[in-house]
């Protein structure tokens, strides 16, 4: 949609640029928030709705799938309605779905709305995209683009603090209900100041005069694959994988494969498709894409993995960790300018790409070598390197992914990474949680392999432990049975911790693996006047 925009710009509006920047900014900024403000309060969400933590990262996980699902479809409806009206109507239903998601009695409840808030913020991004490269002169779109990458960064990064602030203070509903005002705020000045330009107006007159009929087919197919690959990794562990007696998880696998089969059997096919797979043939897109899944894999896996491990053992209330998790964005906002510089001076991207994919592996390896004898200082480094190391990917990656892609393809190619990137969000939440989960078993097992009477440091524990409780207590079974409790504790404590660290082991070498993929790319050296990160 981004390249239609630039190919085919119709006469400016009449109107301020930096105006309407201020005002489509706005619902950029409030969808992108929404991926990351709730992570914080997952905990307190899922016992406010009486449902546990695991059930919880579905609140994530179904609003990044839903984002998903509408994505391939955003130029068809822009198109078939018009870029005013799909916007309009998207901040509307995002901010009524994000009050309904405040007044959720249930766990099903909330989820349901957050998939409708995730279908209606999934057109957010590229309207906003579309309306500021026509609102701006060639010479100041890199100005314009800028300004919608430095809201589209900031918002997760602030995410987690916000949504800390909010659960502390007020209630975690208020972590939804704060799109409200804002959303209706934006909605009354988007309404004021967004018009379609006359190339839309020509394109959704030949969209209605088109014989061809929507893919309704391919869009079902997506939507069978992207909801069987979500719930079998999100309820895999709780099922048992491939040993579920009630052939669940085996009945997802197989729906999976047949339907991504069916899928790209029938788009490669079709002039239309709802998923254009052609770009996938150029290397360098191929490459990109499988760096980007992997990347914002690891980013939400860990975004999601650092909270559980603050607020479970350490004791750090939702806002605490928000703190801890926020001081990357500002390095990441530092980083920004020194890649575009870099790539400005013709440095080859795939090597830019590498230094990124080695320091987010870096970042996650040095989190994985912790234990629970730590600052908050010792945590907020590692995800410093972190984010920074993904900083240092994002800009390279956009201008290896479409340098050698065909323009005729590149509308496609931009849809289709920015489908795998929510969606390597989405399994990075998952997987982050069946992981976690599977460790901690291992590890409680091991850690009880030599927790017996005959083990002389148990024995010294137990004899110095019950001899300070009897004192206290003066009952000499029940000291003896709080003794072995602390000991369990120290036990699930240690196995919990050691299971968090595996899981930043996990991501670290999930990024180390990048290497090879990198290293299979063409030379990618952006040409002058690119856009560095623009799509």
């Amino acid at each position: 949609m981004t390249e239609a925009a630039i190919a085919l710009r119709g006469p400016s509006v009449a109107m301020n640029p930096w105006l309407l920047a201020a005002a489509v900014v706005v619902p950029t900024f409030m969808e992108v928030l929404d991926t990351t403000i709730a992570v914080v309060a997952l905990r307190y969400i899922a016992g406010g709705l009486s449902a546990t933590v695991v059930d919880g990262e579905w609140v994530i996980t179904s609003y990044l799938a839903a984002n998903a699902i509408i994505l391939p479809i955003t130029g068809w409806l822009i198109n078939r309605f018009g870029r005013r009206n799909y916007f309009l109507v998207s901040i509307l239903v995002f901010t009524v779905s994000s009050g309904l998601c405040g007044l959720a009695t249930s766990l099903n409840q909330l989820i349901l709305f957050r998939v409708i808030q995730g279908l209606a913020g999934g057109g957010l991004q590229p309207c906003s995209q579309g309306v500021l490269l026509d609102a701006f002169p060639a010479e100041k779109q890199g100005t314009a683009m800028s300004l919608f990458g430095l809201a589209a960064l900031i918002a997760p990064v602030v995410g987690p603090t916000l949504g800390g602030w909010i659960t502390d203070n007020y209630e975690w509903r208020w972590v939804f209900y704060i799109n409200v005002p804002i959303g209706l705020l934006a909605l009354a000045a988007c309404y004021a100041v967004v018009l379609d330009p006359d190339y839309l107006a020509t394109q959704r007159a030949k969209q209605r005069g088109h014989t061809s009929r929507f893919d309704s087919i391919g869009l079902a197919l997506l939507v069978i694959t992207i909801v069987c690959w979500e719930v079998m990794l999100s309820k895999g562990e709780e099922w048992d994988w491939v040993g579920d007696p009630f052939w669940r998880v085996q009945t997802l696998a197989i729906l999976f494969i047949l339907a991504l089969a069916a899928l790209i059997f029938r788009e490669l096919r079709r002039r239309s498709p709802v998923v254009n797979f052609r770009p996938l043939r150029e290397r360098n897109f191929s490459a990109c894409c499988i760096i980007i899944f992997c990347a914002y894999a690891v980013l939400y896996g860990y975004s999601t993995s650092l909270p559980g491990l603050l607020q479970s053992l350490f004791g750090y209330n939702a806002l605490q960790a928000g703190l801890v998790m926020s001081p990357a964005g500002f390095f990441a906002v530092l980083t920004l300018p020194i890649v575009a510089f870099l790539l400005g001076r013709q440095t080859d991207a795939r090597w830019v790409i590498m230094v990124g994919v080695l320091v987010m592996s870096a970042g996650n390896y040095w989190m994985s070598q912790l234990n629970l004898d730590i600052s908050p200082g010792q945590v907020v480094w590692p995800r410093v390197v972190m984010i920074v190391g993904l900083s240092i990917c994002f800009a390279p990656a956009n201008v290896a992914a479409y340098l050698y892609t065909p323009k005729e393809l590149r509308a496609a190619a931009v849809g289709l990474l920015s489908l795998l990137r929510n969606e390597g969000g989405s399994v990075g939440t998952s997987l982050s949680q069946a992981l976690q989960e599977r460790r901690e078993q291992f590890h409680t097992l091991r850690l009880g392999e030599y927790l017996d009477p005959f083990n002389p440091a148990v024995h010294s524990f137990t004899e110095q432990s019950q001899a300070f409780l009897l004192q206290q207590t003066g009952d000499p079974v029940a000291s003896r049975e709080l003794v072995w409790q602390a000991l369990e504790t120290l036990r699930q404590q240690q196995a919990s911790a050691l299971a968090y660290f595996d899981c930043f082991w996990v991501f670290a070498m999930v990024m180390l693996l990048l290497v090879p993929v990198v290293l299979v790319m063409k030379r990618s050296v952006a040409e002058k006047g690119t856009r560095v990160g623009g799509e």
